[in-house]
Parts: C-alpha cells; structure tokens; sequence
C-alpha cells in the first residue's frame, strides 16, 4: 500500500508538471462553484494573468460584458454538470482588455462517489482561424457581390444534374427571370422546345465533362418566349477531394452583334448589286403592267392572246416580287425596315401567302395542304412582313417542288409561342447547302438552283423579318431528292374560339366584322372587297369556288358575297358546299349577279339559299342598306 501511495502521488506530481508546462492550452481547474483552483503556464499565456492574480477569482471574468449579464458562464457549467462535458467557441477577454476567439471543454470532475469536485477546462485561441475564415468568407461575399452585378452577362452555377443553384443579375437581365423562378429548376428550360426533344441539354453536360470546357453559339428562349442567339461558355466545377460539384455557366445575349455582323458582311456585295440592278428593273414594269391592263380590258380576245396576256401578267407579278424582295433586301441593310407588331389574325396571313402564291403552284399542278388550328390563331406581328416571310416560304418550295409534288403548311401554338412548319416533297437540301441556306445570295445546291429562278434573298429576308419579331427560322431536309422543311416561331400566339371576336378589346379593327367575296373576275373582287374595308370590314378575296370554301375553313366570315356565275364551281354549288361546313348555317349570303329581271326569265338563275341579292356592278347605296338591314 505504501508504494502504491507513493506511485499515486509521483504520477499525480508528473501529471501537475505536465499540465504547468504546456504552452499552446490555457488548463485549469475551477471549483463547483467555478472559482479557478490551478493555472498553467498556456492558460498564463493565452489569457495573460499569473497564477496569483487569478486564482480564487469566478472564471467569468473571461467573459465579454454581454455574456456575463446573460448568465452565461454559470450556464455553462450547468450544462457540463448535466452532460459530463461541454464545448463550445465564442469570444474571450484577456487582461489587457483585448479580444481572441476560444475553443473551449469544460469537464465535470467527480470524485469515486460520483460527487461533483470541481471542473477541468481546457481553453485554445483559434482567433488565427477565425481571421482567416472571416477573410475567406468576406472575399466570398466580395465575388459573390461582383458576380451580382455583372449584367451583361448571365453567370449561374448548376449542380451535377443540370438543375440551376445560383442566378445573378445579368441572368435575370437577359434571360427575364428573378432567381425564385429558376433556383432547383433544370437549365434546360432555356432551350427551345425542339432542341430538348432532341436532347442537347443532356449533351451539352456531357460534353463539358468530356472536353473540361465547351463553349459554343445557338439559340435560346427567355421567359416572355422570345428567342436570342447565345453565347455559351461552360465549365465543369471539382473539389479539392475530386468530387464533382456541378458546372459554371455564363451565356451573353449576341443576337444583336450577330445581325450586325452579318449585316456588315453582305452590305458592300448588296449595295452594289442593287446599284446595279434595282433603277434598270423597275423602271419597265410600270409600262409592262399597264400594256396588260389595256390586254385585259379588250372585249373578246382570242384564245391565244388571252393565253399570251395571262402569261405575260404571271410572269410580270413574279418579276415584280423578285424587286421587290431586291429592294427590301437593300432596306434591311440599311437599317430602314421597321416592323408594326400588333395583334393579327394568322389565318388571314396565311390566305394572303397562298393567294400570291396559288397561281405558281397550280401551274405545276401541286397538291397543296393547309393544316391549321380550328380554333382562331392569332399573333402578334406585323401582318404585312409575315404575310411576305410565308409567301417568301411558299414560292421557294414551289419552286423546288417537282410537277405533282405535295407542299404542306401547317402550324400549332405552343407555350404562347406560333410554330410554323412548310413541308415539300421536292428537290431537298445537301447538308453542305443546309450551312448557308439562309445566306444573302445563297443559291442553295448549284445543280437544283441553276434549274431555277431566283436571286438567293427570298430566305435571307425572310430570316430577318422573323429574327426581328424576336422568333427563330431554321431548315431540315433528309438530303438531296427527299424533300426539305423550313420551320420559323414567333412569340406572342394565343388560340381563341368563338370567332376571335374577344380576342383582344384593345385589337381594335383587327376585331371587325370578317366578309368573304367570291368572284372569278379579279376586278370586281377586289373593287368590292376594297369599297368593304373602307367601311370598316375585315375582308377576303377569292376568285373560284376551292379557293373560297379553304378561305372560310381558315377566316369563318360573317358574310360572303358570291358571284352566280362562275365556270368550273357556280355560287349556287359553293352556297351549299359553304352551308355543310361547320357554322355555315349561320353565314349570311348575299348573290352578286350580272343578270337583270329580264335575264332571269330566260337564264333562271338558282337564287336558293341566300339572304339578298345585288346587282353588277354594285352600288354604294344599295351595299349600305343590305349590311344596314342584315345587321352586319
């Protein structure tokens, strides 16, 4: 027993030697009461106070003011009694008054009948630390701050599978969306709807991860539908352990640079092109166009100077759209086109394309289908620049498109957005050709283009005219001798039922009561349908019966006036053909006829089926009492 004593309290002296010498702790031991007991030579140090001017003083006086007016020392050795151990790091006070940050232990000591003798507590100064994280913390918050305020610049973090964690001002800037509208959702929602069914997102991650960086240019969607040409540069983020933690992503808005620069590198080519062209082709059409006026005003040509004058003036419009596309052409290099954009019936655009274009595709007899929404489409736009981009659409395909062939135009609205597809069946396009297509001049494949006329600014122009709506155009075709698509959307579309009527209240005279006239003669058609517009009504043209009843499948007029007699399909046949489509009960029907009472007798025209009758040619006053009396 005596040696154990004696090694008892040479290992307790060795221990207390120990414990004095350490340098980089501060140790002592303090009573139940928290009166320190001990101090060694870190304690020393650290808090710098001797052992004699602390021992027997309350351990509070480590404290900062505000902790000790919460009771906080007592508390924490409440918390040791009742847990054996507590640690904790906050802020301690030495004696000269300054500041360090402490990690501290305090231990409940208990002698073998578990009776609480006092506390050990261990305190370090990780004040270095705390420097060094505050000042990694600030620089932080510096970039974070910067990162913030870039704004020509969308910069955003994504996590490994793509969803977006981060979102600066430049991104909400370009792209229309604040930060609670995009955090946790996947990036993918910035691309266009075709470009996910085919899965570039996903490829684009993955590609990152292969190469360490990928940057590249396409088109993107911002939240009002819109769409801009991009500039993306990615790069995969690690952590120092390998781990991978997602991706950095920082997109720039080019799509006015690209315009420019694409502007600026077909300005001097056009400029003299037009130079050169423009005064020595329109000058002789103002006189061709009236020789074939004086053609069509004689009485009772023969069959070949009819023939020879439809030609002429077939041949003449088409020569006539070519100068116009040149002139346009050199506006738009210049800067001088502007569109209107307002809320505009799609379909009435789509009967203005394919009734300039219907004479081009039936004289090589192509079979042409329209597949529309039933509902009214309507866009926002400028009607005229659309009708021209459709047009533009229709006449290359016609053109590429072999006798027989099919030319379809459909067209759906998604997500606010207007898609347009025009399909044909005809020559196709090389994928070499598919680079440059849309090109100022671009005669696509040079064996198919030298077959055809043309100048190579139809799809460039219409190119601009839809990028200046805030939409995209592209082209696809499964290769030469398999027929092409061209595609283009725009923002801004919505589908309404019940006749457009409530559309939009503040559309205007976009709204205004639709008529449909119907005649073979083209004067007295359009002579009609303008007295109509002038007096405030939305009006279509047709100049024969298949024309007329596709015109009212799209337009669903309120009214039509049809010609009696008409070759191929008289207004009695299309009467009843209008009658049997969906809402054509409804439709008031006046006949336009060039027989009198007398003729009556002996020609016996079918007037079955209609609301009135007007005499050729038609007379203002007689037109205002029939709309005054049937309310239209």
């Amino acid at each position: 027993m005596a040696h154990q004593k004696k090694a008892d309290e040479f290992n307790a002296d060795r221990f207390r030697l120990l414990v004095e010498a350490v340098q980089d702790y501060g140790i002592f031991m303090l009573d139940e009461n928290g009166i320190v007991m001990s101090w060694n030579a870190g304690a020393a140090r650290l808090k710098g106070y001797t052992a004699e001017e602390i021992i027997g003083r309350h351990f509070s006086i480590f404290y900062p003011e505000p902790a000790k007016q919460k009771m906080w020392p007592d508390h924490e050795l409440q918390l040791a009694t009742e847990h054996g151990t507590y640690e904790e790091e906050g802020w301690r006070v030495r004696k000269d008054g300054s500041m360090f940050w402490a990690n501290v232990v305090i231990t409940a000591l208990r002698d073998p009948q578990g009776q609480l003798t006092g506390f050990g507590k261990v305190t370090r100064d990780l004040t270095e630390r705390r420097l060094q994280e505050e000042a990694l913390r600030q620089s932080e918050e510096r970039f974070r701050l910067l990162i913030e305020g870039v704004r020509d610049y969308a910069i955003y973090m994504l996590d490994p599978m793509g969803r977006i964690q981060s979102w600066n001002s430049g991104a909400e800037l370009i792209k229309g969306y604040k930060a609670a509208e995009v955090l946790g959702r996947h990036y993918s929602m910035f691309f266009r709807s075709e470009d996910v069914a085919q899965g570039l997102p996903g490829q684009e991650l993955r590609d990152c991860l292969q190469r360490g960086r990928t940057e590249e240019e396409g088109w993107r969607v911002r939240k009002d539908g819109s769409t801009f040409w991009a500039n993306i540069v990615m790069v995969p983020m690690w952590s120092a352990d390998g781990s991978h933690l997602g991706f950095a992503k920082v997109t720039r808005d080019m799509t006015e640079s690209r315009r420019l620069s694409h502007l600026e590198h077909s300005s001097r080519q056009m400029n003299e092109f037009i130079a050169m062209l423009a005064h020595e082709l329109r000058n002789p059409l103002a006189p061709i166009r009236n020789a074939v006026s004086i053609l069509q005003l004689e009485q009772a040509p023969s069959t070949t100077v009819r023939t020879s004058r439809d030609m002429i003036d077939r041949q003449l419009s088409h020569l006539t759209r070519l100068v116009d596309d040149l002139l346009d052409a050199g506006r738009l290099t210049s800067g001088k086109i502007r569109i209107k954009p307002e809320l505009i019936s799609f379909n009435r655009v789509v009967s203005r394309a394919i009734e300039a274009t219907r004479p081009a595709m039936d004289a090589r007899s192509h079979q042409f289908k329209l597949d529309v929404p039933p509902e009214d489409l309507w866009v926002n736009a400028d009607e005229t620049r659309l009708a021209q981009v459709l047009q533009n659409l229709l006449s290359n395909a016609t053109k590429f498109t072999p006798v027989g062939g099919v030319i379809t135009l459909s067209a759906r609205v998604e997500a606010g957005r207007l898609h347009v597809d025009v399909a044909d069946n005809g020559e196709g396009i090389s994928p070499l050709a598919l680079e440059s297509i849309f090109e100022l001049f671009s005669q696509g494949d040079g064996l198919a283009a030298s077959r055809q006329s043309g100048l190579g600014i139809g799809l460039s122009l219409a190119r601009s005219l839809v990028e200046m709506h805030g939409g995209s155009i592209s082209a696809k075709s499964p290769g030469t001798g398999r027929g092409s698509v061209f595609s283009f959307e725009l923002p801004g579309a919505v589908l309404k039922t019940g006749g457009g009527d409530d559309a939009n209240s503040d559309a205007g005279a976009t709204l205004a009561v639709r008529m449909l006239v119907v005649d073979d003669n083209r004067d007295a058609a359009d002579s009609l349908a303008e007295i109509l517009r002038l007096l405030g009504y939305r009006v279509s043209t047709a100049y024969d019966g298949r024309t007329a009843l596709e015109s009212a499948l799209r337009e669903k007029p309120r009214a039509v006036f049809l010609d009696i007699g008409m070759p191929d399909m008289d207004g009695p046949a299309v009467l009843r053909a209008l009658r049997a489509l969906p809402g054509g009960s409804s439709i008031y029907a006046a006949a336009v006829t060039g027989y009198g009472s007398e003729d009556e007798r002996t020609h016996r025209p079918d007037f079955a089926g209609f609301d009135a009758r007007l005499l050729k040619p038609v007379a203002l006053e007689d037109l205002q009492k029939l709309l005054a009396a049937a309310k239209l």
